[in-house]
């Protein structure tokens, strides 16, 4: 991989940037992920997790925590994909359930 190979094309996390957090002591998915930003974008690592591990195999990081991935969060509330594009947001409030699950009783 050349250094200006993306790793995270969401949020332009470069070869280079991931060799920074490596030499600044962050080894594990998530210490890079919190150094670099990667991993947060609109795929939340489903495109930068398998190029994350193999850097991280190439540069010989050892340990099982190394390896783990990080957990993908959904964003807290439905957001379009044409507002994603637009870069706007369609809403800030949080949505709550209609109603109870079924079974249960209020």
């Amino acid at each position: 991989m050349t250094t200006r190979t993306f790793i995270c094309r969401c949020e332009d996390v470069t070869v280079k940037d991931c060799d920074a957090a490596i030499e600044a002591g962050f080894e594990t998915i998530e210490e890079i992920k919190r150094f670099t930003g990667m991993g947060t974008g609109p795929c939340q690592g489903r495109e930068c997790m398998v190029p994350l591990c193999t850097l991280l195999q190439e540069r010989g990081v050892e340990g099982s925590d190394a390896l783990a991935p990080f957990t993908a969060r959904p964003p807290a509330a439905q957001i379009s994909l044409g507002a994603l594009a637009d870069g706007a947001r369609e809403s800030t409030a949080i949505p709550t359930p209609t109603s109870s699950p079924e079974g249960e009783d209020s």
